[in-house]
């Protein structure tokens, strides 16, 4: 019968002994980690990661995390090995193995094979004895006390163990190679992520209008002006080319709230001045920090300090930035 109660005690019984394994993993960080580290980082060739089972699946997630912070990684399924996959070894690789009993028919037969190649084995393992801990060059503790499954036997606490060593030492090789975010956005120049790395201002105020008016210009060709170029604001320039202000929608409703002949101004008694503005070799993130900070919906860009367009929040929604 379905119980609230019970699924939620469940769950946090889950994560409990989730985040208690992890934890566990503090007092394994040591020598043996170390050298791993050096061995890698060391290393003219890749790390080959495998597993079976299970720990295939986090093999994949730590090659994944390895690959897009520098350290080129392949991944190689030990059933699959051990019928031809170990080609794909090279004389300066480094393996690593992941088995949570660590004496699996498969990493028994995979183990020696890798050594005999003359390749460092690194072995992470949940059980000090087991035979991959044993034969491994260097050796990572995984143990955990228990899995979360109520019979102690689908693997839940130990993948999560394994997932987290692995980033463990993705994260010192990252720091190793002094890897910095122009080098995290080349790997990932996709989706979102890779658009808050790499998006410039100017890639996307570039395909905007221009919407600009002079100082002297008349209510209907301000009104002209914004509606036409559909940013919700004119920037104004002066005629040496600097920019005199903005003028947003906003500020021409406020203008005829207060104006009884609004007919007669001209843009040089609606205009805000000082505009914030960004240069257009500008990150896009900055732009939106710039929006935030400020409570505004559009930026005057600029390039070399000259008046270059304008840029709207909703370019930025529109590119997955917000």
């Amino acid at each position: 019968m379905f119980s609230a109660e019970s699924v939620l005690e469940n769950a946090l019984d889950t994560i409990r002994l989730e985040a208690e394994s992890v934890t566990m993993l503090m007092k394994y960080i040591d020598v043996s980690f170390i050298e791993a580290v050096r061995v890698i980082h060391e290393s003219k060739g890749r790390v080959v990661v495998s597993g079976i089972g299970k720990s295939a699946v986090i093999a994949q997630k730590i090659v994944a995390t390895f690959n897009s912070t520098g350290t080129p990684s392949l991944f190689m399924h030990a059933a699959d090995a051990i019928h031809g996959d170990l080609g794909m070894i090279q004389p300066d690789d480094v393996a690593i193995v992941i088995s949570k009993s660590g004496n699996s028919p498969e990493i028994k037969v995979l183990v020696p094979l890798i050594k005999n190649f003359g390749n460092p084995v690194i072995g992470i393992c949940g059980t000090e004895t087991s035979y991959l801990a044993t034969q491994a060059d260097i050796f990572l503790n995984t143990t955990v006390a228990k899995e979360a499954c109520p019979h102690n036997l689908a693997p839940t606490t130990s993948t999560t163990a394994q997932m987290v060593m692995g980033d463990a030492l993705a994260v010192c090789l990252l720091n190793l190679k002094g890897f910095t975010e122009k080098d995290f956005a080349r790997y990932h120049p996709g989706g979102a992520l890779g658009k808050r790395l790499y998006l410039r201002v100017g890639d996307m105020s570039d395909a905007n209008e221009q919407p600009k008016v002079k100082p002297d210009s008349s209510l209907r060709e301000i009104i002209y002006e914004i509606s036409g170029k559909r940013l919700g604001a004119t920037a104004v320039i002066n005629d040496d080319g600097g920019i005199a202000g903005i003028i947003t929608d906003g500020d021409l409703r406020r203008m005829l709230e207060k104006n009884e002949n609004p007919a007669q101004l001209k843009a040089a008694g609606i205009l805000s001045p000082n505009p914030k503005s960004i240069e257009a070799g500008e990150l896009a993130t900055e732009a939106l920090a710039l929006m935030r900070t400020n409570n505004i919906s559009q930026l005057v860009v600029t390039k070399d300090g000259k008046y270059a367009g304008m840029l709207h929040i909703h370019d930025l929604m529109r590119e997955g930035i917000i």
